[in-house]
């Protein structure tokens, strides 16, 4: 299974650099069977049944781009340097994070963020560094309120700066549990509006935990795609959550996670006969063709990067050669792609 066996063309102008207002009115292409709609988000109300459960991701995107200012005494006097930190992912003694310059850096330095906040750095390797900040939990995350800004994916941020819109819309409405550095994005299609009105029809919902990392955009560096290593997440089902799925599967609705995050959470937790099991810990799973489904039913995801792993994952729920024409055909409907973009429903032959 070679790399470029899931690379495509995309036009830079379907890459979208802000979300549509409302919410819920992104286009949806709907995938069923062999079929193909032009829907939108909306639409989900006449689309789902009574008894199919939504799983949704409650990380919270923490505003993880931070300016600061590190000083040091020479024999001339006092050296500062402007320094650029991304957060990465959480680590046992601080944060992993990406520095520009990491030259101008040394362990045992401190790094301030204004009058807010502060962060020594405690480890560092040739490309990241890990930081321990002078505040944690509630403390912290109001700290990174104030002099953060929310780390847009790299294909929106060489085309323009995060900004306070980004604020909300890089933000699910149900986010909970401060984490992720990157946003489980098609869940922020929904707005409390569309939540509502699912609920009204019998739709249910079930929340779980991935705290997406910096990862996510990685690329795959190698051709034979089997070989590749995925990164690690933290993840977590709780026991209701666990309880929700396997009863919504017993009383057969569908298990439709929102976005690859939920998905590969749930796949992480179910056992070979598909039962989910409480989970609390990181999990690499990468699903590529060939892989066996074991309590998805359908997913409903963005438009994703050529060669990545997502569209790898998508190929393995729809098949490799039904996932081109779905592709061929967002692009030649003039679909947004990316985080910002607009959504699609897969729904598998087998789920019927």
């Amino acid at each position: 299974m070679k790399l470029s066996d899931f690379d495509f063309d995309l036009p830079d102008g379907l890459i979208a650099t802000r979300p549509v207002r409302p919410r819920s009115a992104a286009r949806l292409l709907l995938a069923e069977g062999d079929g193909i709609a032009d829907r939108h988000v909306r639409d989900l109300t006449g689309i789902l049944r009574a008894g199919d459960l939504l799983v949704l991701n409650d990380t919270k995107v923490i505003p993880a781009r931070l300016t600061g200012r590190r000083t040091r005494q020479t024999a001339q006097g006092e050296a500062t340097a402007t320094i650029e930190i991304t957060l990465l992912e959480p680590a046992a003694d601080g944060w992993r994070a990406l520095a520009k310059p990491l030259r101008k850096l040394k362990p045992g330095e401190v790094i301030r963020f204004g009058d807010e906040l502060s962060a020594k750095v405690v480890d560092m390797g040739e490309a990241e560094l890990t930081l321990r900040f002078d505040a944690e939990g509630d403390q912290l995350d109001a700290a990174l309120d104030k002099v953060g800004a929310m780390p847009l994916p790299p294909y929106i941020a060489a085309q323009r700066a995060p900004d306070a819109a980004d604020r909300a819309d890089y933000q699910t409405v149900w986010a909970k549990n401060s984490g992720a550095v990157a946003a489980p994005t098609a869940s922020l299609h929904f707005d409390e509006e569309l939540l509502a009105a699912l609920r009204k029809a019998g739709v249910r919902f079930a929340h779980v935990t991935l705290h997406v990392g910096a990862g996510t955009f990685l690329p795959v560096k190698v051709e034979d795609v089997t070989t590749h290593r995925m990164h690690a997440e933290w993840g977590e089902v709780s026991a209701e959550a666990a309880a929700a799925i396997n009863d919504a599967r017993e009383s057969g609705g569908r298990v439709i996670p929102v976005g690859t995050t939920a998905l590969r959470l749930i796949e992480s937790a179910a056992d070979e006969a598909g039962i989910v099991h409480p989970f609390a810990k990181a999990t690499d799973i990468f699903i590529y063709p060939g892989y066996r489904f074991r309590v998805t039913d359908a997913l409903m995801t963005n438009f994703h990067l050529p060669k990545s792993t997502l569209l790898m994952l998508v190929s393995a729920l729809m098949g490799q050669a039904r996932i081109r024409k779905i592709y061929d055909h967002a692009v030649d409907s003039g679909y947004r792609f990316f985080s910002y973009g607009d959504a699609s429903l897969l729904i598998p032959e087998r789920s019927e």
